[in-house]
C-alpha cells in the first residue's frame, strides 16, 4: 500500500484526475494538460522514469483515448514500457490477439466463443452483434463493444477510505456455480480489504457481503461483530457464514464485501469472548502485511489459490469498486 500511495503522489504532479483501479493500477486523465506537461506519450515516459528512479520499481503505461484501450495498451508490452493503443491502432495491435486477452473474457466465455469460431479479438469485433447477444446475453454485448474499442466511462476520483467503511468487489468473467470457488473469491477479496483496513489503522464492527447473479439478481447480508477486528481470518470466517446463509445456488457473476463501523485500532480493547489466538492472528497479519509491502503482494499466498486461476488478492482500493467490472 505504501508503494501504491507513493506512486499516486507522483501521478498527482501530472494530473489531479486519478482513479485508483487496484493496488497497482490506476487511470490518469490527461485532458487539457498538454500545455503543462507536453504530449501524453512524452509525459508517460517521464512518469515511468520518475517512478523507477524515485521508488525503485518499473511500471507499464498504456496511452489512449479511453480507459479500456489504455488498460489493454498497458498489457501489450511489459515490463517498463509505454505503449499507445489509440482507436486507429486497434486493428493492427489488438485484433490479432487471442480472444482470452480481451478484458472481461475469462475461461468459460472464451470456451463459448471458440465454439462459435471466434478465436481472436478481431473475430469478435467483426462478429454479428445480435448473435453474440443471443449466445452471451448482456455480457456478450459488453465484450463485443470492448473488442471494438468502445468504452466511455469517466476517470472517477474517489478517496482511498471513507469514515463510514471500505470494501472490494469483483465481477468475474465466468459463472460461479459452486461454493468452494465462491469462497476462494471471497477470500481473495478479504485478503485485500483486511490489509487495507489495517493500513488505515482501523478495526471494523460490521461485515457485509453482496452478490449478483448472471441475471442481475442481487443478494446482500451483514452482521455486527461483537468484538471489532482487523484480522483476515476472523473477517473471512464471518464473510463465509454470511455468504452461505444468503446464497441459494444461482450462478454468480459479482461478489463483494464491505467493512464498516470503523473505529481506531489503538487503544485496542480486548474481550473475554475473543478467540484465544486473536493476538497471534494480529501478529501474523502484521508480518504478512510487512512482507507484501516490501516485496509485493505475490511474495506470500495461500496454497488454495495454486492452480485455481483466481488471484490471491483481488479488489480495487475504493469502497464498492469492482476490480473486474463491466464499468471501468
Amino acid at each position: 500500500m505504501k508503494c501504491s500511495d507513493a506512486m499516486i503522489n507522483i501521478l498527482k504532479e501530472y494530473s489531479p484526475h486519478i482513479q485508483r483501479f487496484s493496488v497497482d493500477e490506476c487511470f490518469l486523465n490527461f485532458t487539457n494538460l498538454q500545455h503543462l506537461h507536453g504530449n501524453p506519450v512524452s509525459a508517460a515516459h517521464r512518469i515511468k522514469e520518475q517512478i523507477k528512479k524515485k521508488l525503485g520499481f518499473t511500471v507499464s503505461i498504456g496511452v489512449s483515448s479511453n480507459k479500456l484501450l489504455a488498460k489493454m495498451g498497458s498489457d501489450l508490452k511489459k515490463p517498463d514500457a509505454v505503449t499507445t493503443l489509440f482507436p486507429e491502432e486497434i486493428k493492427e495491435k489488438m485484433w490479432p490477439l487471442p480472444i482470452e486477452d480481451l478484458y472481461m473474457v475469462g475461461r468459460d466465455t472464451a470456451s463459448k466463443l471458440y465454439k462459435m469460431g471466434i478465436y481472436t479479438i478481431g473475430d469478435l469485433a467483426k462478429a454479428d452483434l445480435n448473435l453474440i447477444k443471443y449466445k452471451l446475453k448482456s455480457h456478450g454485448e459488453m465484450i463485443w463493444r470492448y473488442a471494438n474499442g468502445i468504452e466511455t466511462s469517466d476517470v472517477r476520483m474517489e478517496n482511498y477510505i471513507t469514515r463510514r467503511g471500505l470494501g472490494n468487489s469483483t465481477t468475474v468473467s465466468f459463472d460461479v456455480e459452486d461454493r468452494p470457488t465462491a469462497h476462494l473469491i471471497l477470500l481473495s477479496l478479504t485478503e485485500m480489504t483486511a490489509m487495507r483496513l489495517r493500513d488505515s489503522e482501523n478495526l471494523c464492527s460490521i461485515v457485509s457481503v453482496k452478490a449478483k447473479t448472471h441475471e442481475f439478481h442481487r443478494y446482500s447480508h451483514q452482521r455486527k461483530v461483537y468484538s471489532p477486528t482487523d484480522s483476515t481470518k476472523e473477517i473471512y470466517e464471518i464473510v463465509k457464514d454470511l455468504f452461505d446463509e444468503v446464497w441459494d445456488g444461482e450462478p454468480l457473476r459479482h461478489l463483494g464485501i464491505r467493512l464498516s463501523g470503523l473505529i481506531p485500532n489503538e487503544p485496542y480493547q480486548t474481550s473475554i469472548f475473543d478467540n484465544k489466538y486473536k493476538e497471534k492472528y494480529r501478529k501474523l497479519d502484521k508480518a504478512v502485511d510487512d512482507l507484501r509491502q516490501k516485496y509485493g503482494s505475490k511474495i506470500l499466498m495461500r496454497a488454495g489459490f495454486l492452480h485455481s486461476g483466481i488471484k490471491p488478492m483481488t479488489g480495487g482500493v475504493h469502497e464498492d469498486y469492482p476490480i473486474m467490472s463491466s464499468i471501468l
